[in-house]
C-alpha cells in the first residue's frame, strides 16, 4: 500500500474513533405528578393487612383455584404470545441495526473454458465450447480461473448507525414493557372474570334460598285459601313471586357459564374442555392495596414506561434525520486472483487488490432532510405530550378506583343495616299476615324489598373485590421499570427472555434451528 493511501486510511480511522453522534442527547422530560393521592387519605379498607405479592399479586385474594388459573396466563393466552414475538421481533431489529457497525464482506469465483478460432487469433475474437468437445478447426481452447474477497465498510463518522441502535433498543424496551402491560391485563381480566363468577354462584344460593322462603310462604297462602280466609288472588301472588325467584337463579346460572368460558379462553383453553368447580360462598374480605406515593407510579406502571421508551426512541431518530446532513464516508477493499490454470490461482504473481474510500453528500435537495428533521421533532413532541397524557391516565385510574373502594366501603356497612332491617320487616309483615291483620300484598312488598336488599348488599361486596383488582392494575401489579431489558440484555436474547415464561409456536429445522 503506498504511503498516501496509508494516510488516508489512517485519516478515517481517526475520525471514526473521534466521532461523535449528532442530534439531542435524550433526556427524560418531566411529568404532571402530584404529591400524594387525594383519595388515599380517606380509604382504609378493613381486612386484612396484606402486601402485594411482587410476581403473584393474585394471592392477595387467599384463592388456591384463582392462584392456579393465574399461573396458567404465561403457559398459554394467546394474546400474551403475540407480544412476547412482537419483543423478538424488535430484538431482531436491535440485531439488525448493530451489524452495520461492522464491514460487508462478499466473496466470489469463477471458473470459464473460451473458445479462439483460427482465424480469430490476434484479433480477440472468441467464442465459448462445450468443454471435452475437441474442436474440427484446430481452434484453442482457454481456461481462466478468478476468485476475490471484497469488503466495504460505512464509517459512522455523525454517529447516524449509533442513534438508529439507540431507537431501536428504546422501541425494544417499550416492547417489552408492553409484554408487560399485556400480562398485567390478561391476570386483571382473569381475576375479575373469577370474582364475578363466584358472585353469580353467590346470588344463586341466595335466589334459591329466597325461592324455597317464597315457597313457604305460597304454602302458607294456599292453606288460609283452604280455610277461607284468603283470596285466590294472594295464592298466585305467591305463586309467581317463587316463579320469579327461581327464574332469576337460573339466569345467575346462564352469566357463570358465560364467564367459564371468558376464563377458559384467557388460559388458553377450549371452552368445552374446561370447567371450575363450585365454591362455598364469595369471600367478604377485601385486601388493602399498598398504592404508595403518586411519583412510583412512573416506575411501577408498565404503560407508562412503554410510553417513556418510546419518547427516547423518537428522541434518537431525530439524531437519524440530521445525520442525513453530514457526507457519507465509505471504506472499500478487495482481494483476489486470476489465473488459466487453477493449481496457480493462489499463488502470489496471480494476486490483484485495491484499496479506497468514498464520500458522497446530497448537495440539492430541496428542503427534503430538514422536512424529515421538523417530522422527527413533531414526533418526538407527540410522544412526549402522549406520555404525560399516560401518566395522567394512570393518576386518574388511581384516584378513580380509590374513592370506588372508600365510598363502597361506606355502603357496605349501610347495606347491612339495611338487609337485617328489611329481613325483620318481611318476618313481623309475615306474621301479621297470619293473623289476619294486613293484606298479601304487603307480605310480597316486604319479601321483594328484603331479597333487593340482600342483593344490593351481596352486590357491593363484589364491586369492592373487583375494584380492588383494577386498583392493583392501576398500580401496576407489583411491576417496576427495573424489571425492563437493560441495553446489553435487548441485545442477547437469552438474558431476558427467560424472564417470559411463554412457549413459543414457530416451526423449527430438522437440526433443530
Amino acid at each position: 500500500m503506498s504511503s498516501s493511501m496509508k494516510k488516508i486510511a489512517l485519516t478515517l480511522l481517526l475520525a471514526t474513533a473521534s466521532a461523535c453522534s449528532v442530534g439531542p442527547d435524550y433526556k427524560k422530560p418531566d411529568a404532571p405528578t402530584a404529591t400524594q393521592f387525594k383519595e388515599q387519605a380517606g380509604w382504609k379498607a378493613s381486612d386484612p393487612q396484606d402486601e402485594i405479592d411482587r410476581g403473584a399479586w393474585w394471592s392477595i385474594y387467599k384463592d388456591p383455584t384463582l392462584d392456579d388459573l393465574e399461573k396458567q396466563i404465561d403457559i398459554s393466552n394467546q394474546t400474551l404470545k403475540q407480544s412476547e414475538a412482537a419483543y423478538r421481533q424488535a430484538r431482531a431489529v436491535v440485531d439488525q441495526a448493530r451489524a452495520s457497525f461492522f464491514p460487508t464482506v462478499t466473496g466470489s469465483g469463477s471458473a470459464q473454458r473460451s473458445y479462439e478460432g483460427p482465424a480469430a487469433r490476434g484479433t480477440g475474437a472468441s467464442a465459448f465450447v462445450i468443454p471435452g468437445v475437441t474442436s474440427r478447426t484446430g481452434g484453442t481452447a482457454v481456461d481462466s480461473f478468478a476468485s476475490s474477497v471484497g469488503a466495504s465498510w460505512d464509517l459512522d463518522v455523525w454517529g447516524k448507525i449509533r442513534r438508529t441502535v439507540e431507537a431501536d433498543v428504546a422501541t425494544a424496551q417499550a416492547s417489552a414493557a408492553d409484554l408487560a402491560s399485556a400480562r398485567l391485563s390478561a391476570q386483571s381480566t382473569l381475576a375479575v372474570d373469577y370474582l364475578e363468577l363466584r358472585y353469580q354462584e353467590e346470588l344463586k344460593r341466595l335466589l334459591d334460598t329466597a325461592a324455597t322462603d317464597f315457597q313457604r310462604s305460597l304454602e302458607i297462602t294456599e292453606n288460609q285459601y283452604t280455610a277461607g280466609v284468603a283470596a285466590k288472588a294472594d295464592v298466585l301472588s305467591a305463586r309467581t313471586q317463587v316463579l320469579n325467584a327461581q327464574a332469576a337463579a337460573i339466569n345467575s346460572g346462564v352469566m357463570r357459564a358465560t364467564l367459564e368460558h371468558a376464563i377458559a379462553v384467557l388460559v388458553g383453553k377450549p371452552p368445552g374442555d374446561f370447567a371450575i368447580a363450585p365454591s362455598k360462598e364469595l369471600t367478604g374480605a377485601v385486601p388493602v392495596v399498598p398504592v404508595g406515593l403518586p411519583s412510583t407510579l412512573l416506575e411501577r406502571r408498565p404503560d407508562i414506561a412503554a410510553a417513556e421508551r418510546t419518547m427516547q426512541a423518537s428522541n434518537a431518530q431525530i439524531g437519524v434525520a440530521i445525520a442525513a446532513y453530514f457526507p457519507d464516508i465509505t471504506l472499500t477493499g478487495s482481494f483476489g486472483s486470476q489465473s488459466a490454470q487453477f493449481a496457480s490461482l493462489f499463488a502470489s504473481p496471480t494476486s490483484v487488490w485495491s484499496v479506497g474510500g468514498s464520500v458522497a453528500e446530497t448537495l440539492l435537495d430541496f428542503g427534503s432532510r430538514s422536512a424529515q428533521v421538523e417530522q422527527a421533532r413533531a414526533t418526538y413532541d407527540q410522544n412526549v405530550a402522549s406520555y404525560r397524557q399516560t401518566v395522567l391516565t394512570g393518576f386518574q385510574q388511581v384516584e378513580d378506583e380509590l374513592s370506588t373502594l372508600r365510598i363502597l366501603q361506606q355502603q357496605a356497612v349501610v347495606e347491612v343495616e339495611a338487609v337485617k332491617t328489611a329481613q325483620e320487616a318481611a318476618r313481623l309483615t309475615l306474621n301479621q299476615y297470619k293473623a289476619g291483620t294486613v293484606p298479601y300484598s304487603s307480605v310480597i312488598t316486604a319479601q321483594t324489598t328484603a331479597l333487593q336488599a340482600e342483593e344490593t348488599a351481596l352486590g357491593v361486596t363484589e364491586n369492592r373485590l373487583t375494584a380492588s383488582v383494577t386498583l392493583i392494575e392501576a398500580v401496576g401489579g407489583g411491576w417496576d421499570a427495573s424489571k425492563l431489558p437493560g441495553t446489553d440484555q435487548v441485545e442477547d436474547d437469552t438474558s431476558f427472555l427467560h424472564l417470559i415464561p411463554i412457549a413459543t409456536d414457530h416451526p423449527t429445522s430438522s437440526d433443530g434451528k
